[in-house]
């Protein structure tokens, strides 16, 4: 039987996710595609740039935390978590910069994300972009679609790639990526008011794995 288990953190905005293999076959996180197996032997051959890539993703993850607060500062219960995950993402962002400094390597430029701005697109095509509450969802869905993304990622890096430290390393931030989406999806249902927001969610889960199709052969974290 899979053990599933969701639950409050020690913060009030949080949930905490302890999933044992909930995450198997990408159940939990809803993801139509799963990645090209043959992904993490590509991440391998230029260990350097997926954890220059990964860096970056977590500073860009804690600048869009603090861009909700600014956008978002009626909802108190959002600023709450958007500070804690604001918070977490650069404590990560820290410890990936230190293992760029075990491996003798420097952090580099900020890397460009495509997959990332597929997913904009798609969402400011569509007509919920025609309301506040339509662009709140969006923000929301865009902000859980990456999570739950990185967090398929750092699920296979932490049972396939050959380095033992990485794999260890990935472990330990998967279970974050995977509250972090939670938390994004609870939002949107929360206070996107006359939105669909499941039937949005599976809509865009759909996009993605069209997406999905051509991605995975590049050597970064959503690549």
């Amino acid at each position: 039987m899979t053990n599933i288990s969701i639950a409050l953190t020690s913060h009030p905005c949080l949930i905490r996710v302890d999933f044992g293999i909930f995450v198997k076959k990408n159940k939990m996180l809803g993801l139509k595609m799963a990645t090209d197996p043959r992904w993490v032997r590509i991440v391998e051959k230029n260990i350097e740039e997926i954890l220059i890539d990964h860096a970056y993703c977590e500073q860009k993850a804690a600048s869009n935390a603090i861009s909700m607060i600014v956008t978002y500062p009626q909802y108190p219960d959002l600023v709450e978590a958007m500070c804690a995950i604001c918070k977490e993402e650069m404590e990560h962002f820290e410890m990936v910069h230190q293992k760029l400094k075990e491996r003798g390597l420097s952090l580099g430029f900020e890397r460009k994300d495509p997959y990332v701005n597929d997913l904009a697109l798609y969402l400011k095509q569509g007509k919920r972009n025609s309301s506040p509450a339509g662009v709140f969802v969006n923000k929301m869905l865009f902000a859980a679609m990456i999570e739950a993304r990185s967090c398929e990622r750092f699920k296979i890096l932490s049972e396939q790639i050959s380095d033992t430290d990485l794999r260890e390393f990935y472990r330990s931030l998967m279970e974050s990526e995977a509250r972090h989406y939670t938390t994004f999806l609870g939002f949107a249902r929360k206070y996107g008011k006359g939105i669909d927001v499941d039937g949005a969610w599976k809509d865009f889960l759909e996009f993605e794995a069209q997406l999905m199709a051509s991605y995975g052969q590049k050597e970064t974290m959503h690549g």
